[in-house]
């Protein structure tokens, strides 16, 4: 096994320093596209990950890193424009979902299409080469397989 890697080497700088760029890049380009449809960067998050499933207020903040009240704001925002709406957990009736309608869904999938930063690079790359790059993305946020 080798010996860990130092935190300040200049090859792990240069990484972070390039991560930092693709997530800048990523977040102005999903600005100006949820701006298009208009909405907030987290407004577009939100319908994003509802877009794949309903889920319960506390869980959506976790995931969004943000508190629940903030949660609550945007889906109540969300909820006004007919893109998300709230519905009971069929295994727990206390529990309140947001789950995207389908005027929501269409919306998520429309936004998922205006953004070409990532994939067009990404087409550049062998599928070996992308799927070589998911995993070690996957490795680093700690979801291997």
């Amino acid at each position: 096994m080798s010996p860990p890697t130092p935190r300040t080497d200049p090859l792990t700088l240069e990484v972070v320093d390039l991560i930092a760029t693709v997530v800048a890049r990523y977040h102005e380009e999903y600005d100006e596209a949820a701006a298009r449809h208009s909405l907030t960067g987290a407004q577009a998050r939100l319908l994003a990950l509802l877009s794949r499933e309903p889920l319960p207020m506390r869980r959506i903040a976790r995931k969004l890193k943000c508190e629940p009240s903030n949660v609550t704001g945007i889906v109540d925002r969300l909820a006004a424009r007919g893109l998300v709406e709230r519905r009971p957990d069929p295994d727990d009736r206390r529990i309140k979902l947001a789950a995207a309608t389908d005027a929501g869904r269409e919306t998520a999938r429309l936004l998922r299409e205006e953004l070409d930063f990532a994939r067009e690079p990404l087409a550049g790359l062998t599928l070996e080469q992308r799927a070589m790059l998911r995993d070690l993305l996957r490795r680093v946020v700690g979801e291997e397989t």
